[in-house]
């Protein structure tokens, strides 16, 4: 077997020989598979080598107070990266066959930290009992579901934990507003999950808004061939005057008006993961304890599938999805119908799968998600 020194030395030479090649012959779609397996197998590496390193305590030959230190120094990283590495290496000899898929390149750094995180002390025994299948989630999901998977299982493992863990993120909220120089503002807040999106949801809103007024004004400007460069404002302009205008519009609203009651969706027997779903429309999902602030001023949706209860397929002969039919479409399929978009349903329209045109219904069955960049594809020409 090659020593440790000879397979740097070959890692090396394979290395640069790879950066000297042309970029354009790497380009591939496999290529880029391919190099990506090989980074995620070589992070596993370091990341191992890292925690040998601060268990063997070489460094303190150094005058280094830990191994973070002395790797953050040498290897030209920030402290808190390093200190990561070695943290994220120690939690690995506790979960290995999440080391295993990681050696092996069927998983990232992102998926290996998430699962490191879900395993707590009190979910320990029964993370052992299913890692197999938490590792099958990083896997085989995109980034995004796996994310909402490793959610829900922790909180079927521990439900009183994630929801200390919720608490404590809505007791961290903050925001300050002040005054920096030249009578500038400087803004900076930490929201928790419901919180956040009220606002998000609501700054995207007027900023689109904002946006139709920016693309119309450059449209009559330039003609029809407008495009980004072309608009009077930057994404971080408006958003910045979607803010302002947040602002102008609660003090223009009479006090003891009606507040927008929230919608909270609660799905029965969805099928996609077995047992409760609590989720927001952006696909984050939440614990129950979390909504309990907003229930005595919300409504709650039910949402049953494959219920012969409830008929959702109405007005069939309708041209454009709307009322129950559409939001049955957005409640089934959560995103964006292509594979590589994950834009929100409810930011999406509602196609027909069979178009319209060749007969096609307007029901659920023959309905999906898809976001205006890929619902237009479908129809330009090849």
């Amino acid at each position: 077997m090659a020593s440790v020194a000879e397979v740097c030395s070959e890692l090396e030479e394979a290395v640069g020989a790879l950066c000297a090649a042309d970029p354009t012959a790497l380009g591939s779609g496999d290529t880029i598979v391919f190099l990506h397996r090989q980074l995620a197998r070589l992070e596993a590496a370091t990341t191992r080598a890292a925690a040998a390193f601060d268990a063997g305590r070489s460094w303190e030959a150094h005058g280094a107070r830990s191994a973070a230190a002395w790797i953050a120094v040498r290897c030209h990283v920030p402290r808190p990266a390093a200190q990561r590495r070695v943290r994220l290496g120690r939690e690995l000899r506790t979960l290995p066959l999440v080391e295993e898929a990681w050696l092996g390149g069927d998983v990232g750094e992102a998926q290996v930290q998430q699962l490191a995180r879900a395993r707590t002390p009190k979910r320990g025994e029964v993370f052992a009992r299913d890692e197999e299948l938490l590792v099958g989630f990083a896997t085989k999901l995109r980034y995004g579901a796996f994310a909402r998977a490793l959610a829900y299982w922790c909180y079927r493992g521990d439900p009183a934990g994630c929801e200390d863990e919720a608490e404590k993120d809505y007791e961290a909220r903050r925001f300050h507003l002040s005054r920096g120089f030249a009578n500038t503002w400087v803004a900076d807040g930490l929201f928790d999950v419901v919180g956040g999106t009220i606002v998000a949801s609501e700054l995207e809103r007027i900023e689109q808004e904002l946006f139709d007024v920016d693309w119309a004004q450059a449209k009559a400007r330039v003609g029809e061939g407008v495009c980004a460069a072309d608009l009077g404002r930057s994404p971080a302009q408006r958003r910045a005057d979607a803010l302002a205008e947040m602002a102008e519009r609660s003090r223009a609203m009479p006090a003891g008006s009606r507040m927008p009651e929230p919608l909270f969706s609660v799905f029965v027997n969805y099928e996609t993961f077995a047992g409760p779903i609590c989720e927001l429309a952006s696909g984050l999902p939440v614990t129950p304890g979390s909504l309990l602030r907003y229930l005595d001023t919300a409504w709650i949706e039910r949402v049953v599938f494959e219920s012969p209860s409830r008929v959702i397929d109405m007005g069939a002969r309708r041209r454009l999805f709307t009322g129950a039919t559409r939001r049955a479409v957005q409640v089934r399929d959560r995103e964006c119908f292509h594979e590589f978009c994950d834009l929100p349903a409810e930011r999406c329209e509602i196609d027909h799968i069979e178009p319209w045109a060749a007969g096609g219904l307007t029901t659920a069955d023959n309905g999906r998600a898809a976001c205006d960049f890929h619902n237009q594809q479908r129809h330009r020409m090849p």
